[in-house]
């Protein structure tokens, strides 16, 4: 079947699906008695549709109906794959494994070369609680049900009756859906955060790891391979996770250093629950009976050490299960595990702490691996690869830790808690610290750290950012002496500026005891990171980490943190890189650019050093913020900068929802990240420099684009447009993170903070921040450089840099609306004020329309793309609707006394926010 008759058979399943939701819905609001709510539902028969003067009841049936929308199209997708892949078996699923596997084997790449390479890629998704995700909690969970209830429905054995049932628990969904109500009234706290991300670790990823791993041997197999190389647990990629919520406290005072203690503490609970929840019903299925097969050599002598170990419970299971050793030895290593359970299963009764207790991970493990090699021995291989292995990867991915703990802070902040540490140690000047010139704050603290004597004892009372800091590591250094440096991830300083800013941290873990000293020299457990993410820092990242890994103490760190990993010998520095303050600081193509040449640069001082680099990438859920489209941005990937298989990745916000709530889109996500990490970490080991010729491009677009973007917004008048034309003021009061408003009334550029920068731009339909720059750019390429216009025409397809930022800047570009933005432009008083700029972005957007049609064959969007075509078509209409009502309500709200009046519409805005977040499928 053609690739174009699919595309129909899902456009006519998301027409289908929808009429069918929202007749549910609408009958539900019809019997609730809401029938002009229900009479003006789009996309339904309905004629008398009321078209002014939205109810805050209306808002809210919009943005339900476009969350469903939302769902329909996600189900949609992953049942056309379904199609595709039955239909087609030869034909695989771009960026999935299938794929891959040929484009390595049309590059050369043998099945040896890829199945050596397999076991070192580890990937590392990191959930991140930026305040993007507008819809709450509660409401998130009844959308699952929902998803499920949907995907019940593709069941073709169903009776009629059964369907009639499945039905009426999608409306009795709807219903609740309704009545929850769509914003939260008030702010959710770092508990409410901690909630929904514990649900993704704990109840969604477990589950889709075991897909993952049959998905990868499926094609395997499928591929002609031999199953032999993938035999064992070991042979497989890894997957691991990591979290920001409870240890980023960057510019987020309510992290304190009791929510990072607590959050280590539940994040343990968590993972031990889902080990046990693995581990229960495995006595029930290994009552193997020694009547068929004698005791395997290894489990008698596991048994003989337990019985030793544990003899009260070794005596009970030999009395009641003699001939089932398998059994026992499974209930043995259950009684092992640190923690007990309840009835339920889902609440811990207490820590064991006894000295019987697996210590760590790796001796549960090993325990494991006894069974495994039992079964073996006994010619029980189905029973191992079913029973014993998909635990053992559980055990491998969470550990006792669930997801590692990163700890961030801005370098700012961590200045003032140096100074604050100084003047308490009476060191002159020290108050001043943070204007100390930067040779004086260098020279000062390589000499510290020479030093093994902390500047004050333990329990000196200090000011509040020396106090945060010191306790938040204090905390640390509590855990490590406890469990070791399992659980903890990254110091990331946030905003690196220059080498002291780093070294400012091993400051910190001296102070604190988390670092210690060997050979005379400081050693920090845990991998001290710099995060950039201005266009200037970018710039000087590789002379900063140059500078960095040249000071001796940061080697001996690194080989002590080496020395805990599987390849001892390799040392690894993380960094990290942003992709929000770098957009906002010089546009999009200046963004991507100045984070490809930093990377490019950054991996020259592989060699140089000894050692590799990991990279950690700050995406945010937009394309303005680093978001796309997973293979395609792994693939644009700088040549080199993935040879040791490992990278991670923030996932924030809305973007947790989409990718990971609903199994079959959680797997498939990560098997785009997984097996993408694979390709082309074999494609960097065996990379070849990138085409000079594409470097140029990208280097005048990027220097071209951000001329015309910063002198855009270095204009006289420009905040006053910015602050009038668009519902900046609303998403300051709006209640949809627990890091609380910063920066509201922001009067100028500096102030502004790049999510709610990205997020109002949207919400006005300009969508400026993910194109604008690129039209002059691309005009000025063709005409004062034509050559490389006609050869970047040619070789966009091949060229994997501009083709991931000019298509995906093809995307934001028509997801804006001029004729909407106009609109919104018109809030602004000063009329000449609103020409100006608003003329500007139009004839820019104009310009940057021809230029990309031009640059991708001159073909319409919906002849190029058109899911793209179709799904932004859905929306138009709704959402100016909305659009429309939303502008009268900033102008009510603007311009009203009343604190009452104010209230209300505030309320109302916020609804509406809601519903265009949910049309756009975007905030910020």
């Amino acid at each position: 079947m053609a690739k174009q008759d699919f595309v129909k058979i899902g456009f006519h399943k998301i027409s289908s699906d929808l009429d069918f939701l929202m007749e549910c819905f609408q009958e539900v609001l019809f019997e609730l008695g809401e029938n002009d709510v229900a009479s003006a539902l789009p996309w339904t028969q309905q004629k008398n549709r009321k078209r002014k003067g939205l109810s805050s009841r209306l808002y809210q049936a919009y943005s339900i109906t476009f969350q469903l929308l939302n769902m329909i199209e996600e189900n949609a997708a992953a049942q056309m794959r379904r199609q595709r892949s039955d239909r087609n078996p030869n034909v695989p699923e771009p960026g999935l494994w299938l794929d891959y596997f040929n484009q390595l084997q049309k590059q050369k790449i043998s099945e040896n070369e890829i199945s050596k390479i397999l076991p070192h890629i580890c990937i590392e998704p990191v959930l991140t609680a930026h305040p993007t995700e507008a819809k709450r909690a509660t409401v998130l969970r009844q959308h699952r049900e929902l998803y499920i209830l949907m995907v019940e429905r593709e069941n073709k054995m169903w009776t009629k009756n059964e369907l009639s049932s499945n039905r009426e628990k999608i409306k009795a969904v709807l219903e609740r859906i309704w009545r929850t109500g769509e914003i939260s009234s008030r702010k959710p706290d770092i508990q409410h955060e901690q909630k929904a991300i514990l649900h993704h670790l704990r109840d969604v990823f477990p589950h889709a790891l075991k897909a993952l791993d049959t998905s990868l041997l499926q094609a395997w197999e499928k591929k002609g391979f031999s199953p032999k190389n993938l035999n064992e647990p070991s042979a497989f990629p890894n997957v691991r996770f990591g979290t920001w919520v409870g240890g980023d406290r960057d510019g987020h005072p309510f992290v304190t250093p009791d929510v990072t203690e607590k959050t280590l503490e539940e994040l343990r609970t968590q993972a031990l629950l889902i080990i046990y929840r693995e581990l229960n019903p495995l006595p029930r299925k290994l009552a193997l009976s020694t009547d068929f097969y004698p005791c395997p050599e290894p489990l008698t002598k596991a048994l003989k050490r337990h019985s030793r170990l544990l003899p009260e419970l070794s005596s009970t299971q030999q009395q009641y299960h003699s001939k089932e050793p398998f059994r026992q030895f499974s209930n043995l290593i259950l009684d092992r595990l640190p923690i007990d359970f309840g009835e339920n299963h889902d609440q811990y009764l207490k820590f064991k702490e006894h000295s019987l207790a697996y210590h760590s991970p790796k001796e549960l493990l090993s325990d494991l691996n006894i069974l495994r090699e039992s079964l073996l021995e006994v010619g029980a291989r189905r029973l191992a690869q079913i029973e014993i292995d998909p635990i053992i990867r559980i055990v491998e991915t969470f550990g006792f830790h669930l997801a590692s703990l990163d700890i961030r802070q801005n370098s700012a902040f961590h200045d003032l808690a140096i100074s604050q540490i100084l003047s308490s140690a009476k060191i002159p000047d020290g108050r001043l610290y943070p204007e100390w010139p930067y040779e004086k704050k260098l020279s000062f603290l390589l000499k510290e750290l020479k030093s093994p004597r902390p500047f004050l004892p333990p329990n000196t009372p200090m000011e509040d950012e020396a106090s945060r800091v010191l306790g938040c590591y204090r905390v640390l250094t509590k855990h490590v002496k406890q469990y070791g440096t399992e659980g903890l991830g990254c110091l990331i300083v946030s905003m690196t500026r220059d080498v002291t800013d780093l070294l400012a941290i091993y400051l910190f873990a001296r102070e604190t005891g988390l670092a210690t000293f060997k050979n005379k020299q400081l050693i920090c457990p845990l991998p001290v990171v710099p995060l950039f993410e201005t266009i200037r820092d970018l710039k000087q990242s590789s002379l900063i980490m140059d500078q960095l890994l040249s000071i001796p103490a940061i080697k001996a760190s690194l080989k002590a943190q080496a020395k805990k990993t599987s390849t001892p010998k390799m040392l690894n520095q993380h960094i990290m890189v942003g992709y929000s303050d770098s957009n906002k600081d010089g546009g999009i193509i200046t963004s991507q650019w100045s984070l490809h040449q930093a990377q490019l640069k950054l991996t020259k001082l592989v060699k140089k050093h000894g050692l590799s680099f990991t990279f950690f990438h700050g995406r945010g859920g937009t394309i303005s913020r680093g978001a796309g489209p997973t293979h395609r941005f792994l693939e644009a990937l700088p040549s080199g900068c993935l040879t040791n298989g490992k990278i991670r990745l923030t996932e924030q916000g809305e973007s947790i929802a989409q990718k990971y709530t609903n199994f079959i889109t959680t797997t498939y996500n990560l098997e785009l990240l997984l097996a993408g990490t694979a390709a082309t970490t074999l494609r960097h080991k065996n990379a070849h420099a990138e085409e000079q010729e594409e470097h140029q491009v990208a280097e005048l677009l990027a220097n071209w684009s951000e001329n015309v973007y910063r002198e855009f917004l270095n204009t006289k008048g420009f905040i006053d447009f910015y602050r009038s034309a668009t519902p900046i003021d609303v998403l300051e009061q709006s209640r949809i993170g627990s890091r609380p408003a910063r920066r509201t009334g922001a009067k100028s550029l500096a102030d502004l903070r790049a999510i709610p920068w990205v997020f109002s731009w949207n919400q006005s339909r300009f969508y400026l921040t993910g194109w604008f720059g690129t039209g002059s750019a691309l005009e000025k390429l063709r005409s004062e450089k034509p050559d490389l216009f006609i050869l970047l025409q040619r070789r966009i397809q091949k060229w994997a840099f501009t083709r991931y930022v000019l298509s995906n800047i093809d995307t934001s570009m028509h997801s804006a609306d001029m004729q909407i933005a106009y609109h919104y432009a018109q809030l602004t008083k000063d009329p000449a004020i609103c020409k100006k700029f608003y003329n500007a972005i139009k004839q820019e957007w104009l310009r940057t329309e021809y230029m990309i049609n031009l640059l991708f064959g001159g073909n319409s969007l919906e002849q190029r793309r058109p899911r793209l075509h179709k799904t932004l078509h859905l929306r138009q209409e709704p959402l100016s609707i909305l659009h429309r009502e939303q502008i009268q309500l900033l102008k009510d709200w603007r311009s009203t006394k009343s604190s009452t009046q104010k209230s209300k519409l505030l309320t109302d805005l916020l609804i509406s926010v809601n519903a265009i977040a949910s049309g756009l499928r975007t905030t910020g």
